[in-house]
């Protein structure tokens, strides 16, 4: 283990076995954060950008303008959407909506039903379409971050404190960038169940690992697992870090998209989740910005 080294200077490596036990409020065993991705996805690439290849499912290569993906993602903004916001506000629970300018800047409406749900608004980029890449030059980068925070603080009435890169794209500029605007903390980092610091060491992001391998995107639409089999598998992996919380607290963030579980005939698989979490003393649900800076505190001791 002593021999161990990164690859980068990002942050150090730190293998849970070896961390003094985390406390959450109330000495909850698990802190739950629900990402809801509120994404545009555009008829075309805009001239210049990258769409990320995972974006267009190999069954269907339409030529642009992809009018049939187009419509299947809007699902999620028209209707889908306001099955999780009657879902969440049923059982209790708040949610973090990442919003992209696209949705921002067409949705406003939307955004502005997030915030009277009392759901955390935190920026998802420019758009779907437009990942972040090292091929982007530095100051484009940087009017990038700025205009997709600017664009969800304008329906927000608040500057995002987190962020949410789509398809998770980075440059090894981005954690600096989004320091240097005043971001608290990131969901990119899929490499740990605690939050941990990640960036600039005179101010580093807060990193908040979203469970991307057991999305509803990911688990379900792209590897086709049922969506049976997506409810007992969410439900164990809460078990799991519900039972290891008893020895230190644990972090339980869930990516949900719209488009994909707010269709009628899955929304009543989260609903099951939901329940099931519910049933669980010791589990403090709340937004990622409230876990980010919850666990700064902590940190600053």
């Amino acid at each position: 283990m002593k021999a161990y080294r990164m690859d980068h200077g990002l942050y150090a490596w730190s293998p849970i076995v070896s961390r003094d036990p985390l406390v959450w409020p109330n000495s909850a065993r698990i802190a739950v954060a629900f990402v809801v991705s509120l994404g545009h996805f555009e008829p075309e690439v805009a001239p210049g950008a990258f769409d990320p290849p995972t974006h267009r499912s190999p069954l269907r290569m339409m030529p642009p303008p992809d009018y049939p993906t187009v419509t299947h993602r809007e699902y999620g903004h028209r209707v889908g959407i306001f099955r999780l916001f009657d879902l969440f506000e049923a059982h209790a629970m708040r949610a973090t909506a990442a919003v992209d300018a696209l949705t921002a800047q067409g949705y406003p409406q939307l955004v502005a039903e997030c915030r009277r749900q009392g759901w955390e608004v935190i920026a998802h980029g420019y758009g779907q379409r437009r990942a972040i890449t090292a091929e982007i030059p530095e100051a484009d980068e940087r009017t990038y971050i700025q205009m997709a925070l600017d664009a969800a603080a304008s329906v927000a009435n608040a500057m995002p404190r987190g962020w949410l890169s789509p398809e998770q794209s980075e440059s090894s500029r981005t954690l600096a960038l989004l320091s240097e605007r005043g971001v608290d903390y990131v969901c990119g980092w899929a490499n740990d169940d605690q939050p941990y610091l990640i960036g600039r060491t005179d101010r580093p992001l807060v990193s908040l690992p979203l469970m991307q391998e057991i999305s509803d995107v990911n688990l379900h639409w792209n590897r086709r697992v049922t969506m049976a089999q997506w409810t007992a598998l969410v439900c164990e992996a809460f078990d799991t870090l519900y039972r290891e919380g008893r020895d230190g607290g644990r972090l339980f963030a869930l990516p949900l998209h719209p488009w994909c579980i707010g269709q009628p005939f899955r929304v009543r698989y989260l609903e099951q989740v939901l329940a099931h979490i519910g049933k669980h003393d010791g589990v403090w649900t709340t937004t990622g910005g409230e876990i980010a800076a919850w666990y700064r505190r902590l940190s600053d001791r």
